[in-house]
């Protein structure tokens, strides 16, 4: 296992991050201390977790996967073996299911702090290494959405304020280091003009969704975080697990994601199921498992420090960190890349 600086911070995270958003779902308590046990032994230093999951919300599952986080702390007793990300809810009316969290949930001093407080208390650790604003305060293209539309009249409190309510916490020990999730080359450029102008915190990491049938981040997001020093955390690696070919022509196996949740729909766009034919079609060519070939491309973008991966079953989180021992040859990546330039970003 390769470890990366996060961001400008002295904090070195493992180059496989451990996605949770299924604990308290798809996996239950069992299921998340064998991950995590599992995931340690092999090396993973950083999971990432929000106050919002498991995945997908509801009201009475909300925090559950934390609670396991905290139980797992709780029961080992070893939360200095591992840095932890989670991350506020964002703006309540740009995501859907989320209403019930804070009663509509905003980014300001009030409800950063609120949620804090009740993060810390469900992972049983009072800080958080790497806190993260989960989606912006304002309205812009992400969750997929490619076009902007812009207003002048918003009701939108400020990335200042937020920054500033995030200082609090950093003063206050509870918080370690900040980042963002789901944002924009603005939103980022805007959370690094605010820190230097008024000495608050700088953001450390960006987390956004990032894989073959993805790579919208390429397009000014990239040159930011290396020119900068942001350390890129992308998740759904796998597109929900669409790029191991499970999925392909109807199928629907059982138990998993998208044969559970009618919610994700994102990664089913127009020629993302011929794109992932292709990829799948690239790793037999190779004696690839194309789950494994998908993770490893991210594994190996420079921009890339932590790749977040998921998984419901002890071999898929098993075949997922070993990833990390595949590299691709430049005869694969050149492939992977003419694939791309038949089907560009058909899922973003």
């Amino acid at each position: 296992m390769k470890y990366h600086s996060l961001g400008t911070s002295d904090l070195k995270v493992s180059e496989i991050c451990l996605g949770t958003m299924t604990w308290g779902e798809q996996n239950s308590l069992e299921d998340g201390m064998a991950q995590m046990d599992y995931a340690v032994d092999n090396g993973v230093n950083f999971f990432d977790v929000a106050e919002m999951y498991p995945i997908p919300p509801r009201p009475h599952t909300q925090g559950e996967t934390e609670r396991i986080i905290g139980h797992w702390f709780k029961a080992r007793g070893n939360r200095e073996r591992v840095i932890l990300a989670t991350k506020v809810t964002g703006r309540g009316s740009h995501n859907s299911g989320v209403a019930h969290i804070r009663n509509g949930a905003r980014l300001n001093a009030e409800h950063i702090v609120q949620a804090c407080e009740a993060s810390l208390k469900r992972l049983q650790t009072d800080y958080i290494d790497l806190y993260q604003v989960h989606w912006p305060e304002r309205s812009t293209n992400f969750f997929g959405r490619l076009d902007y539309e812009h207003s002048d009249n918003e009701d939108v409190i400020a990335i200042a304020e937020t920054l500033s309510a995030l200082d609090s916490l950093v003063k206050a020990g509870k918080v370690r280091h900040i980042g963002v999730s789901n944002e924009t080359p603005w939103g980022v450029m805007e959370y690094l003009r605010v820190a230097e102008r008024e000495n608050l915190p700088r953001i450390q990491s960006i987390q956004n969704p990032y894989n073959l049938l993805s790579r919208a981040f390429d397009v000014g997001l990239a040159e930011m975080v290396l020119r900068e020093k942001i350390s890129f955390l992308p998740y759904s690696p796998l597109a929900f697990g669409v790029l191991s070919g499970k999925y392909l022509d109807g199928q629907r196996p059982d138990g998993a994601r998208l044969t559970l949740f009618d919610r994700f729909t994102r990664y089913g766009k127009i020629n993302a199921e011929d794109a992932t034919r292709a990829y799948c079609a690239l790793a037999a060519d190779h004696d690839l498992d194309p789950a494994q070939m998908a993770l490893a491309w991210v594994n190996q973008r420079r921009a890339v420090t932590s790749n977040i991966i998921g998984a419901t079953t002890m071999a898929q989180l098993k075949s997922n960190i070993a990833s990390t021992e595949l590299t691709l040859s430049v005869e694969i990546l050149d492939a992977i890349d003419a694939i791309h330039q038949r089907f560009p970003n058909p899922a973003p």
